[in-house]
């Protein structure tokens, strides 16, 4: 039975059936969504509180934990990170990849409410989350700039005119604000002044918490009207809080403006931001998970062309930063290596087929196989992105393989003198089973892939799918359309009869060669046993890292300085830092920012966004960071640590370095001190480069000793105290104004003319004038404590992050480290592990050996249930040793490790090479069978007529990873090692497995005769 006679006799319906796929895959193209990366909903949260004023301490101690106890009870809680700065609290959630984004949403939101009743009755907001995975990169970054407008004025344009819009572009996830100052009225409290008037900062704060008012009034009803009720009780300018009257003293009037400096200010001062060196207001827009990068960019840019009209004049608008430029330039540079794939295939054809016309018929089955795999992807819900134009890039040199075994056969009997219709439906029937194994067995060699496991696993499935669907699409193609083409053309060539003196020539040395290995049998069975001991080995051996860090044209900056730095001197560090960098050539525009916020823990930290020029005009990403780290290294007094952002990230933590250690539990202060040692002893490995603790260095505090016993003869609680310290130096919020659009705070703050802690009076009816101060009940001292304090599962953490160091792999890294801490082990309690990209490697370095054992197992089970035999798989499987040696060897050569990448093409090279082996002991099987051959005569006869088909489907496949192992430009670090490993396993296992498969093809059908005379129980290759 032919699969193929009956497309051979219907031409017409065969070639509508193929132009159909072709049309219809290419009518799905422009509906298929661009990105870099599948969409894989990430399952991560973030909820956010902020309170001014309150140290790391309290805000651990009266929000962080009451939230977490209550967002711990969350089901599918994988990890939960709670990062307490001043005034800050951010809380990351990462679930479960089982757990529905929508769900978890309830659970936080339920969890949020149910520890409403335990924070502090003040937090000016409730704790907002946002679902959002807080390591992905930004889709867009927005600067707002003016040469006139203040940033107080520019935050009111973001707010009122670009957030509420922002906010509604499908797939908007959050608009995070950098660098904004909201408007406030700011009171600044003379405590003399107050003390002469017999007011204390208390006092102060109630009396503008009453002079301020916007409550329900309610309704006159009269017999015949109605009056709604209203009264002057907001007010909404500085200068009638400055005349308000606050108290009566001596039958005069005690105004605000007589005890305080009163202004509109900015609510939070001590925040920044910069385009270059530019004062701007900074917005980052990130994505909803599982929405699309380039749609919501592009949604974005349609937006912002409709916002720009409505600034006011002078206010500019510019995109900083666009991560879909990165992106669509991949995607151009994958699609040029997609074409110059087909190109080479399409030589390789025209080389060994001799006949443009007879060539052109297995090149069909490139189009019509990449169109029809667009339609895939559109009915699987799949899309454009790096991942999937990769599998078609490496699936144009499968897609040829059936055709080219189809071809070649019928090419070979017409060639013997038969018509060409005989030629294609005899050719068609004898090679219609090889077809089917080669396909078969080749996807058979995916399932693996789909099965992995975490986000990769998610990712890469898309991968596979494509793949597979290529290789099935292409094999339809090979057992139909290229038959049917095949008898209505003559395949013979014009000088028919004599092989090509090239053709010939190789042959003739292929036939000598052979006849020489089966006189040497055993040394050639041996170096297939050692190739197979030596496969294992090198992988043990080799460099091991997860992804190769991208080049993306952006770099992440982290800044540190001393830990008691003020915000006038941070913000002129970074201002000079910015002069440095922009000065670089490669640079084309950064922003940056300073203050305590979502991602900054403390205010002697600061973030850089670096914008680098085309990858055309500047050196590599590496090179770069090298400059622009030598440039910051003059600066005195600020450190700077940087890193390429990642299109690819398994992180939820944003951190000077690309992975990250984690130290947790035990005593905080043991934590702190062995934290330090660990990450003084890393910085003196060669394996790393710049590792830091992610939290700053202790600060300085002023620690007060409250003696309980006087301050109760006094008349002055704790509490007292607390809420005048609050008061004077908390930023507090002592009332709100609310307007039609927005709501501003009244900010109080004391005036102590660097008085500081000498200045406070505490209210008391025991002391002169009705004030004590504070030095009377209290004690004062300069102690060292944490900015920033870091939880990880509600257990005391921090977390070290770290660079791989020049000329070193992860997998060394690892090491150094594993060293390091097992010489110096932590304290009792205290445990470490490696998160975000580092816990992944762990992960995946355990399963890759699974992965390839799989590959092969499932490979061995296809074969044996295609040619119902336990011993031919054995045959074909022997040429993997050497694709792998050679996949190794080669990565090794280019200097990259051996990451998911290499591992994913040593499983494809599982599936191409075997295709050989196929070819052979097909042939090898029916001339034994039919034409009553020995073994070793079917065998040579078989590699020698297979020689053809198994060079040019070779050259095929290598010839289309070839672009991706010459990748350059936006994303090639990603696709180069699967090319690499690609073709050096196809030269090696090439350049071996036509000799050593037919000496195991005899080794084997020899124990297998063996093993039946003596037990009776083997069906011999024979049948």
């Amino acid at each position: 039975m032919s699969l193929s006679a009956p497309f051979i006799t219907r031409p017409i319906g065969t070639a509508l059936l193929m132009a159909a796929l072709f049309l219809g895959g290419l009518a799905c193209l422009p509906l298929l969504p661009v990105s870099a990366l599948p969409d894989i909903t990430y399952p991560a949260m973030q909820v956010r509180s902020f309170m001014p004023g309150a140290s790391a301490d309290v805000m651990q101690a009266t929000v962080t934990a009451p939230l977490e106890r209550q967002l711990g009870l969350i089901p599918g809680l994988t990890q939960m990170t709670a990062v307490s700065g001043g005034g800050a609290s951010v809380i990351t959630l990462q679930f479960s990849l089982a757990t529905r984004l929508d769900i978890a949403e309830q659970d936080v939101q339920a969890a949020i409410n149910q520890a409403a009743t335990l924070l502090p009755p003040d937090l000016p907001e409730p704790p907002v989350y946002t679902k959002i995975n807080p390591a992905d990169a930004p889709v867009m970054t927005l600067a707002l700039t003016s040469p006139t407008l203040t940033r107080m004025a520019l935050t009111e344009v973001a707010e009122r005119e670009l957030l509420p819009r922002l906010a509604e572009v499908p797939g908007m996830g959050h608009v995070q604000i950098s660098g904004a100052q909201r408007p406030a009225i700011r009171v600044a409290a003379d405590p003399r002044k107050l003390a002469s008037q017999g007011l204390s900062m208390e006092a102060l704060r109630l009396a503008i918490a009453g002079i301020n008012s916007n409550a329900p009034k309610g309704m006159l009803q009269g017999n015949m009207r109605a009056y709604g009720v209203d009264a002057t009780d907001q007010i909404v300018s500085a200068k009638v809080y400055r005349a308000s009257v606050i108290a009566f003293r001596n039958n005069a009037a005690v105004r605000l403006g007589d005890v305080a400096r009163v202004w509109r200010g900015p609510e939070d001062p001590a925040r920044a931001a910069w385009l270059n060196r530019t004062p701007a207001v900074l917005l980052t827009l990130y994505r909803e998970p599982g929405a699309n990068v380039i749609r919501v960019a592009a949604r974005t840019s349609a937006s912002l062309a409709r916002l720009r009209p409505l600034l006011p004049a002078g206010v500019r608008l510019t995109i900083a930063s666009d991560r879909t430029v990165a992106i669509r330039a991949a995607i151009r540079q994958l699609g040029f290596e997609l074409a110059a794939a087909v190109g080479l295939v399409g030589l390789v054809l025209l080389l060994f087929l001799r006949r443009p016309l007879v060539a052109l018929i297995p090149a069909l089955s490139v189009p019509i196989s990449l169109a029809a795999t667009l339609g895939f992807l559109y009915l699987a819900g799949y899309g454009i992105d790096t991942l999937s134009v990769m599998a078609m890039t490496i699936a144009t040199g499968f897609v040829v393989d059936d055709a080219i075994v189809m071809i070649e056969n019928i090419t070979r009997l017409a060639e013997g003198g038969l018509a060409p219709r005989a030629a294609a439906l005899q050719g068609a029937r004898q090679i219609g089973f090889t077809i089917v194994s080669l396909t078969v067995s080749l996807v058979a060699v995916l399932i693996p892939l789909l099965f992995m496991q975490d986000v990769i696993g998610r990712m890469f499935r898309e991968f596979a799918m494509t793949l597979a669907a290529t290789i099935l699409i292409s094999a339809l193609v090979s057992l139909s359309l290229v038959p049917m083409l095949c008898a209505r053309l003559s395949a013979a060539p014009a000088a028919s009869g004599a092989e090509p003196r090239a053709t010939a020539f190789w042959l003739a040395a292929y036939d000598r060669a052979l006849r020489w290995v089966f006189a040497h049998q055993r040394p050639v069975l041996a170096a297939a046993v050692a190739m197979t001991l030596a496969a294992p080995l090198l992988g043990l051996v080799a460099r091991h890292r997860l992804f190769p860090v991208q080049d993306t044209g952006t770099l992440i900056g982290v800044t540190e300085a001393a830990p008691d730095i003020s915000f006038t001197s941070m913000a002129a560090l970074q201002d000079r830092l910015a002069a440095r960098l922009l000065a670089d050539r490669h640079v084309r525009r950064l922003t940056s920012f300073i203050g305590v916020d979502g991602d900054n823990p403390s205010l002697s930290q600061g973030r850089l966004l670096i914008d680098l020029a085309p990858r055309g005009r500047r050196p590599g990403a590496a090179r770069v960071m090298a400059e622009l780290r030598q440039a910051a290294a003059g600066l005195p007094g600020l450190t700077l640590r940087l890193h390429p952002l990642q299109a690819l990230t398994v992180d939820t933590l944003v951190t000077p370095g690309l992975y990250q250690l984690r130290v947790s539990g035990g005593d905080r202060a043991a934590l702190d001190r062995y934290v330090a040692r660990l990450t003084g002893a890393l910085a003196r490995l060669p394996q790393l480069a710049d590792p830091a603790d992610f939290l700053p260095a202790a600060g300085r505090f002023r620690r007060l000793a409250v003696d309980r016993a006087s301050a109760a003869r006094l008349g002055i609680s704790p509490a007292l105290v607390d809420n005048v310290l609050y008061d004077m130096f908390g930023e507090r919020i002592a009332a709100t104004i609310f307007t039609r659009a927005s709501q501003y705070r009244v900010i109080l703050t004391a005036d102590t003319d660097g008085a500081g802690l000498g200045a406070v009076y505490l209210p008391s009816a025991a002391g002169q004038g009705g004030a004590v101060p504070l030095a009377a009940v209290a004690s004062e001292a300069t102690v060292r404590g944490k900015l920033a304090l870091m939880r990880v599962n509600q257990e005391p953490a921090t977390v070290i992050s770290f660079n791989v160091g020049a000329g070193h792999a992860l997998s060394e890294a690892m090491a150094a480290i594993r060293r390091t801490v097992a010489a110096m082990p932590p304290p009792p309690g205290v445990t470490w592990a490696f998160t975000g990209g580092a816990a992944a490697m762990t992960r995946i370095g355990a399963s890759e050996i699974s992965l390839v054992l799989a590959a092969i197992i499932v490979m061995y089970i296809v074969l044996g249930s295609l040619y119902e035999s336990f011993l031919h798989p054995v045959t074909i499987l022997s040429t993997l040793p050497s694709a792998a040696i050679g996949a190794l060897v080669a990565l090794w050569l280019a200097g990259e490790p051996l990451g998911i990448m290499g591992v994913i093409g040593i499983v494809l090279l599982i599936g191409i090479v075997k295709k050989n082996a196929i070819m052979m002991v097909d042939f090898a099987l029916v001339a034994e069978r039919e034409a009553g051959m020995s073994p070793q005569a079917a065998i040579h006869r078989a590699a020698k007529l297979r020689l053809r088909p198994i060079l040019m489907t070779s050259l095929a496949a290598l010839f289309a990873a070839l672009p991706l192992a010459l990748a350059e430009g936006s994303g090639a670090e990603l696709r180069r090692p699967l090319g690499i490993a690609i073709v050096g396993g196809l030269i090696v296992s090439q350049a071996l497995t036509l000799f050593t498969t037919p000496v195991i093809y005899l080794a084997v059908d020899r124990l297998g005769r063996r093993r039946a005379r003596r037990r009776g129980f083997w069906q011999g290759a024979a049948g």
